[in-house]
Order: structure tokens, then C-alpha cells, then sequence
């Protein structure tokens, strides 16, 4: 969801507005309340329940007038995609895709204070198992959907939405949309991902900082493998599996990948430099005027936060070796994770790993990967997400942002379809229990969402009707 380093913002940019009464009708409301509870009841960490959410959702989509040739399901991996296709009038351009995922991550029952995969309403909080991470921004989509075509709404180009089944684990459903399906998707020109980007509130219910995530840094894994002979332990030796591998981690440690930018970090650091005091703040402002301001890079790279959104980092997660406590090792393993800037070749980092690491050590990838550049800044969905934001918070931080994390959008951006992080969940930091023990989302960005989606939608492809 929201990029931690920009909290700061909202101690030093209070600047926007409380939200105004919500816009939607009682009719709307109810029917993403319902929604969102049917929804969250589905334990979906496993395929076979998202099989069950994808075809509960594609009854909701036929009861509420879509065609059976305009809803797909793309099965990869033993789970489940569903897709349906809004039919526009072809005049405003190619399709615009709107992503949301169906599945979670578990949740223990016993670790919860109440049961994950009941929606509970307290303190104006909705408590379960992905109410956050992303079935609120699933039910956005799926009810701004049913609510415009009940209306009678005729977009000027085709909306096509796509809700994945596992996003938290292999991507392999949107893979399979990618590659062996593409056809479903035809030419679609750019993506909004209800799956990050948002807004952070205050105490208060006001309005401080709204994010539009336009990149993703690239998650690859590697491992660094040291094979030795091994031999009696009452007989060290000089060449052994362990140290050798220890000496390669910590060439790895002292070493530094080069500074990197592109107009997503550059708007960032220009935007959040006013949340950050002296010296900081001021590097940041230079950097985002001249990125080869060596001085300010220097000053900026003392702060982690700041660092990460510099430069592709590495760093070991995982050690295994030996295999008894009185024998030389034979061999020694460590994990190696990765962040990659966008546009820099997952091979790329490999060889340059390599080099660090030595001649003597082993350096291969380890699971899945997928490189991805940074999205233009378009200006009409830069302008649209501006006016949908600011008809609640009129004078609210509007920035880009760059994640250090990963969602289906690095494999849309990937396949040559920019993709925009455009949620329409406003919250306090202290409330973002994504991945972790009783997720919550606030009620009122359930329903205030719907007026966010509206306005994206109608914005981009058409007008609503008349009244």
C-alpha cells in the first residue's frame, strides 16, 4: 500500500481538508457492504476458495447484466482469474484494464482476535483477513462496475477488469493472462491497480499525503554457493565451504550498486523533501534538480529510507550449510535477495553478484522473477486521480512513488502496459495491518472508494448519464 518513507509528510504537510458526506446512494452502499462481507468469508490462501470467490463473482457480474462471452476465467497453477469485459462505444481510445487480487496470505484463527474470515465492524474499522489487502479495492471495482451499467452507463472505450488469484504467491494466474490468454485483453493501453497507491489521514479524518505508485523494483532471489571436499574436523584446512562463503557475504555487505533515478523517484524526492529537516530535506531538493549532485546523493544515502529508492540493493536473508558437527563442510549456501531499480536486467544484477561474490563461489537465480520499467507520468491519469483525490481533500500532497515491494502490476508494466497504483483506501498509518494480525479498513473509505472509482472511471473513458 503506502510507501513508509513518505510518513513524515504528515507531520510537516497538514494541508488537506476532512472528506466530505459521502456522495453514494443507500442502494450503493448496501451493495458494497454486502459485497466486501461475501467476499472477505472466502479464505482465499488456497486455490480452491478462489475458484469459489471467482464464481461467485461472476454470478454477481451476469445477475447484474454482463454477458457470458464478456466473463472469462483463466485457470493457471490450481487457482483462478476472473475477468469481464465492459463493452464501451470505441470512440475514446483502447481499453483501460482496472486490476485488483482475490487472494490472501493466512490467517491463523488463533493468533486473531476474532475470526479472520468474518467481516467485524468496530470503532468505524472493518476487521478480516484481506479487507485491506485488496478485497476492498476488489469490491471498488466489481461495485462502481455493477453501479454504472445499472445506471446505463456507456463507457467511450472498453474497462476491462482482471481479478487475479494469486497474486501473494506465484502471479501464475496473471502470467497465463499474459501469455497464453492475451488475447482477452487485446491492446489495452495503460492499467489502474487497485492494489497500491492510497491515502494517508490523521487523527482527525484529514487529508495528508496521496500516493500514485508509476514503479515497482524488481524481486529476484539468488543463491551464493561455496562446495569444498570437506574432511575430518580434527584436521581444518585453509580453503573451507563456510568461511569462504562468509568472505563473499561480506564483500556483498561493503558493496554499494550505483545511484539511479527516473521521473517517479525524481517527483518523490522533490515532493517529500519539505518533511524532512535540514540537511536532508535540501540534498533531496538538489538531487530531484541535478541526480548527479555527488554531495547530495552522500547525504541522502546515509538514510535507508531515502537509499532503497536510489539504487538496486542486495542483501542475504537465508544460510545453510554443513552436514555434521564434526566434519569440514562440504558445502555452504546463502540466500541473496534483491530490489532492482526499475529498467535493470534481473541478468544484469547476476553477473555484477558474481563479480562480488568471486570466482570460487556459485551464483544462480532461485525462484521466479520478473524485470519491470517505471510507467510514464501520463498526464490524463495523472490529472484524473488529481480530481477524483482532491473532490475529498481539496488541498492534499499528490505524489508519485516508486515500491520497494511487488504487485500484479510489475508483470502488466512487464508485458508493455504502463500501470498506475491508484487505490482509493484512505487510512491512518497506525491502521495498515496488510499481511499482519487483524487487517482492518476504515468504513468510511469503503464507501468513499466508490466515489474515487466513479470519478477515475468516468473521467477516462466518458461521462455518466445525465440526471
Amino acid at each position: 500500500m503506502l510507501r513508509r518513507w513518505l510518513a513524515p509528510l504528515s507531520a510537516l504537510l497538514f494541508c488537506g481538508v476532512a472528506a466530505p458526506a459521502s456522495a453514494q446512494s443507500e442502494a450503493e452502499r448496501v451493495q458494497v457492504r454486502e459485497l466486501i462481507e461475501r467476499v472477505v468469508a472466502f479464505d482465499t490462501s488456497t486455490g480452491e476458495q478462489n475458484i469459489a470467490m471467482a464464481n461467485y463473482l461472476a454470478e454477481r457480474f451476469r445477475a447484474g447484466g454482463f454477458a457470458d462471452e464478456d466473463i472469462h476465467f483463466v485457470n493457471a497453477n490450481g487457482s483462478a482469474g476472473l475477468l469481464v469485459r465492459y463493452r464501451g462505444d470505441g470512440t475514446g481510445g483502447r481499453p483501460i484494464l482496472l486490476l485488483a487480487h482475490m487472494d490472501v496470505v493466512p490467517a491463523l484463527r488463533a493468533d486473531w482476535e476474532r475470526d479472520p474470515f468474518t467481516l467485524v465492524e468496530e470503532n468505524g474499522l472493518l476487521h478480516g483477513r484481506g479487507s485491506l489487502d485488496n478485497k476492498a479495492g476488489l469490491t471498488h471495482i466489481a461495485a462502481t462496475f455493477l453501479t454504472l451499467r445499472a445506471e446505463g452507463f456507456r463507457p467511450t472505450r472498453d474497462l476491462i477488469l482482471w481479478f487475479s488469484g494469486d497474486e501473494e504467491t506465484t502471479g501464475a494466474t496473471t502470467t497465463a493472462l499474459l501469455t497464453e490468454h492475451r488475447a482477452l485483453i487485446g491492446e489495452a493501453e495503460f492499467a489502474l491497480n487497485s492494489d497500491a497507491g492510497g491515502g494517508q489521514i490523521d487523527a482527525q479524518g484529514r487529508g495528508l499525503t496521496y500516493v500514485v505508485q508509476t514503479a515497482e523494483k524488481t524481486y529476484a532471489s539468488f543463491t551464493f554457493t561455496v562446495r569444498n571436499p570437506g574432511g575430518h574436523s580434527s584436521t581444518p584446512r585453509a580453503d573451507n565451504a563456510i568461511y569462504d562463503l562468509a568472505a563473499a557475504l561480506q564483500r556483498l555487505a561493503a558493496f554499494e550498486f550505483p545511484i539511479q533515478w527516473n521521473e517517479t523517484t525524481l517527483a518523490s524526492f522533490r515532493n517529500a523533501a519539505t518533511a524532512f529537516a535540514g540537511p536532508e530535506g535540501a540534498a533531496m531538493r538538489r538531487f530531484a534538480q541535478n541526480p548527479n549532485d555527488r554531495a547530495a546523493q552522500r547525504t541522502m544515502a546515509r538514510n535507508p529510507s531515502l537509499s532503497t529508492m536510489m539504487r538496486t540493493t542486495c542483501v542475504a536473508t537465508m544460510l545453510t550449510g554443513g552436514h555434521a558437527e564434526n566434519a569440514l563442510p562440504q558445502s555452504a549456501t546463502a540466500t541473496v535477495n534483491c530490489r532492482i531499480f526499475p529498467g535493470v536486467a534481473v541478468a544484469d544484477v547476476l553477473g555484477e553478484l558474481q563479480a562480488i561474490a568471486g570466482p570460487g563461489v556459485e551464483v544462480a537465480t532461485f525462484g521466479p522473477s520478473s524485470a519491470t520499467d517505471a510507467s510514464p507520468l501520463r498526464s490524463d491519469v495523472m490529472a484524473a486521480v488529481e480530481r477524483a483525490v482532491r473532490a475529498a481533500y481539496a488541498d492534499i500532497v499528490i505524489t508519485p512513488y516508486m515500491s520497494s515491494g511487488a504487485t500484479d502490476g510489475l508483470y502488466f508494466r512487464a508485458a508493455g502496459i504502463p500501470t498506475y497504483g491508484v487505490g482509493g483506501v484512505f487510512m491512518r498509518d497506525e491502521d495498515d495491518f496488510a499481511h499482519g494480525l487483524n487487517e482492518r479498513v476504515p468504513v468510511a473509505s469503503l464507501y468513499s472508494g466508490l466515489n474515487h472509482w466513479r470519478a477515475l472511471i468516468t473521467e477516462l473513458a466518458g461521462t455518466p448519464p445525465g440526471p
